[in-house]
């Protein structure tokens, strides 16, 4: 994988489409090679599927950090959650009720990695303290939430009789 490789896949990310065309217009990579590109990163496994989920260990991003993070704050704490999104590398992010008030998640490369991203937390001047925990297996991470239920369950819950 190469610099344009990862090129067309943060493009596929940040526009959410797969558009040959759009990516063109988006990268200047040509129409063939984006095609070219596309299959090879299918064939690798990188990209997993035509929804362009993309196999986060085998572009380099396989450290998951949960990270909770204990706030002091006069403002918002949608100020503060702010503040924590800049941080480079973190995906999700909640407020939360209880003594943590907010929970981070991040995918990383590596351990280094692990150490600026809580450096940057610790440059905020809101976090008092933070709590990491390295994942060693996901046994899901989606973000089609639908697929957790049954067809049934969502009928039963949701539809409007």
């Amino acid at each position: 994988m190469d610099e344009r490789d990862i090129t067309l896949l943060k493009a596929i990310s940040d526009l959410e489409t797969g558009s040959p065309e759009v990516l063109h217009e988006a990268t200047d990579i040509p129409v063939s090679t984006i095609h070219y590109r596309l299959n090879n990163l299918r064939d690798e496994g990188i990209i997993e599927n035509d929804l362009y989920d993309i196999d986060l260990e085998k572009f380099g991003l396989g450290v998951t950090v949960v990270v909770e993070v204990l706030a002091d704050y006069s403002g918002t704490y949608e100020d503060v959650g702010e503040e924590l999104l800049e941080v480079e590398g973190v995906t999700q992010a909640y407020f939360t009720m209880g003594e943590t008030d907010f929970i981070l998640v991040a995918h990383l490369s590596d351990r280094e990695m692990v150490e600026r991203l809580i450096s940057d937390f610790e440059t905020i001047d809101e976090v008092e303290r933070t709590y990491s925990t390295f994942v060693i297996s996901t046994l899901r991470d989606s973000h089609r939430v639908l697929q957790s239920y049954s067809l049934d369950t969502l009928v039963d819950e949701l539809a409007e009789d």
